[in-house]
């Protein structure tokens, strides 16, 4: 919807993704804010349809300011939890200081509030701006440990290209129809970041194993395997994972809680740039360790 212009020539807007010039016009200021193109995900079918943006524009269709809210379901110690991520927060130059963005949160969390979303999640590189609004920090852990004996039985394996259609379709098949990584602390659909965020990161690798109809995101860095994600309508345990993708190290680090993968790594501390906040009745019950997939980051 829109309104008309207030006194600094802004117009406000919410939910406009389906005008693609205002959809090209927030993928400028993200890529001008932050050096991240978001259009990429029109190669995919387009923008997250849960998302809900909030925005003012000016009179020549630029957006002067964003900040977006879209829906995030987490299982959270086997419970769905009704989950809002927040994203694609700028403010052009011009026009900071004017109070642009704090209303834009205002709206934004009133707006989940009242759709009943149960937990607010952000990611940001500035946790104190986010504390007056009811976010606090949930420290990450990764999980880490020796590997599991090997399954060496033959596997169909195939690696997957985000240059080929086929792979995509069915990258975003098995995304739609994936049960969720952990009972503990995982995205239950969360198709667009996984693809952005392989594209995002050139060292992430797709490999889906047929027999398990299952998607590994993964990462050999020297003698550490570090699993991203696994998306499937169930999870191989690990030992199969490295048989199938014939790795061999000498320690795995998982990206999210072990779970489902019969193995059990030991929590440890992970301090990316990018602090991990949590808001809302549900973030009151969370308890660790915990940690979000990259594939699922925002």
């Amino acid at each position: 919807m829109a309104a008309a212009a207030d006194s600094r020539g802004l117009t406000f807007r919410q939910d406009y993704f389906g005008d693609p010039a205002a959809w090209a016009a927030l993928v400028a200021l993200l890529q001008d804010t932050f050096g991240i193109d978001v259009g990429t995900q029109d190669r995919f079918g387009g923008p997250d349809p849960t998302s809900m943006p909030f925005a003012y524009f000016d009179e020549n269709g630029v957006c002067a300011a964003n900040f977006s809210a879209f829906s995030m379901p987490m299982m959270i110690d086997d419970r769905l939890v009704k989950a809002a991520g927040f994203q694609s927060g700028a403010v052009r130059p011009q026009w900071r200081g004017l109070g642009l963005y704090r209303d834009l949160m205002n709206r934004a969390f009133g707006w989940c509030d009242e759709q009943g979303f149960e937990l607010g999640i952000l990611l940001t590189d500035k946790p104190a701006m986010y504390e007056p609004y009811g976010f606090k920090m949930l420290p990450q852990q990764r999980f880490v440990g020796p590997p599991p004996p090997l399954e060496t039985r033959l596997v169909l394996l195939r690696a997957l290209s985000l240059d080929n259609a086929a792979d995509i379709a069915l990258i975003r098949q098995v995304l739609c129809e994936r049960t969720p990584v952990s009972s503990v602390f995982a995205v239950t659909a969360q198709v667009e970041m996984f693809l952005l965020n392989s594209v995002f990161d050139t060292d992430v690798r797709l490999s889906y194993l047929e027999e398990h109809e299952a998607i590994v995101a993964w990462k050999s860095e020297g003698t550490t395997f570090q699993l991203l994600d696994v998306a499937g309508k169930s999870i191989p345990p690990l030992s199969a994972i490295l048989g199938a993708l014939d790795q061999r190290p000498d320690r795995v680090a998982a990206c999210f809680p072990p779970d489902k993968l019969d193995w059990q790594g030991a929590p440890e501390s992970f301090a990316p740039d990018i602090s991990l906040m949590v808001r809302g009745g549900a973030a009151d019950r969370l308890s660790g360790p915990v940690m979000l997939s990259p594939m699922a980051e925002f």
